[in-house]
């Protein structure tokens, strides 16, 4: 069987398995007690399951299972390590779900789960001196895993764009296949599709009105993929073209993340409010004031994305280093013109931004 069915059938599956066991724990959440229940800053306005992230880890988990027992991919220290990271930020997310956790040991409970992808999979080797390699590296997956938390703000949103992005690694990994290569963009191209399958299969049950969230363990679960996608696909990049300028092609993939944990940093910290405390005023929630509808918003968000895997791809199939450079400083000037736009639109400011009162993210 060619691989390019492998790789269909690793995302079918990944979509089925987590299509199925959803409604499953959507059951054992309600019974356990564990849900979000709704505050100032939430749209929601009863309490919903928190462990779709649970869901959505499972899928990926059983479908890197189903590709070593076939012999897609082998077992070894890398694969190992990368799921361990895995599972650390999940188990990590669970916690802060169900029981809160305070700022600074999910930070490190963040910073474990880098340093155990980091330290197994030998990325550090072709990103340049470990003095400047590693505190980029640790930057680049703990900022990503926040802005993907922060993205999860409503309806549909994170779950839809996580699985384009994660079609976006697969085309990535299929565009810049070579025999020398071919492991490491095997590997990658097998789990982005189990990745894009699974969220993809939860998305269903998310979307507006959704019957379960992502919770923090969904959510910074799919930061820990992307930004370690990211990671790879980069250093993919550089192996290949012998050039270290292609390691803009995750940053312009994922730049609308990128854009919009800017925009909330840069708009809290210019009015006074603290960053660090949930509110209405992502970029989502300013689109779905100004198209009144959460359905459209995440759409918006779709097609926003869907935009960046096709300019990665063009920019792959060109193999032009200045196309790169010119549509990752175009894509930054639309995002700086879309944020001057989005901070006119009106926001409510949520009291948990000025006041000690608790809501948890």
């Amino acid at each position: 069987m060619k691989l390019v069915y492998k790789y269909s059938i690793v995302f079918v599956l990944g979509f089925i398995v987590v299509y199925l066991i959803t409604p499953l724990i959507i059951k054992l959440a309600k019974k356990w007690n564990f849900v979000d229940n709704p505050c100032a800053r939430k749209i929601h306005k009863e309490a919903v399951p928190l462990m779709g992230g649970l869901a959505v880890f499972f899928g990926f988990f059983i479908l890197t299972l189903f590709v070593i027992a076939t012999n897609l991919h082998a077992l070894n220290f890398r694969l190992l390590g990368y799921l361990a990271g895995a599972i650390l930020i999940v188990f990590v997310g669970l916690w802060d779900d169900h029981r809160g956790m305070k700022p600074l040991p999910k930070l490190l409970g963040q910073l474990m789960s880098c340093l155990l992808f980091i330290f197994s999979s030998n990325v550090l080797e072709t990103m340049g001196p470990i003095w400047l390699s590693l505190p980029l590296i640790l930057l680049w997956m703990i900022g990503l895993m926040n802005a993907f938390n922060f993205l999860d703000n409503m309806d549909g949103v994170l779950a839809g764009m996580s699985g384009i992005l994660g079609l976006g690694f697969y085309a990535i990994s299929f565009l810049t296949k070579t025999p020398d290569i071919a492991p490491l963009t095997n590997i990658i191209g097998l789990m982005s599709m189990a990745f894009a399958g699974s969220v993809l299969g939860f998305l269903p049950f998310n979307f507006n009105p959704a019957r379960i969230f992502l919770g923090d363990a969904g959510s910074m679960f799919i930061g820990y993929f992307l930004s370690t996608m990211g990671i790879l696909s980069g250093n993919l990049m550089v192996t290949s073209k012998s050039n270290h300028i292609w390691l803009l092609i995750p940053v312009l993939l994922l730049s609308f993340a990128i854009f919009d944990i800017t925009l909330v940093s840069y708009t809290r910290r210019r009015d006074g409010r603290r960053i660090s405390q949930g509110g209405k005023d992502h970029s989502t929630h300013r689109i779905g004031n100004a198209t009144g509808s959460t359905k459209v918003t995440a759409v918006f968000v779709y097609i926003i994305n869907i935009i960046l895997v096709l300019a990665t791809i063009l920019v792959l199939q060109m193999n032009s280093e200045i196309l790169l450079v010119f549509s990752t400083l175009l894509f930054a000037i639309v995002f700086i013109f879309l944020g001057k736009k989005l901070d006119q639109i009106p926001v409510v400011i949520t009291k948990n931004q000025l006041k000690n009162i608790e809501c948890k993210d």
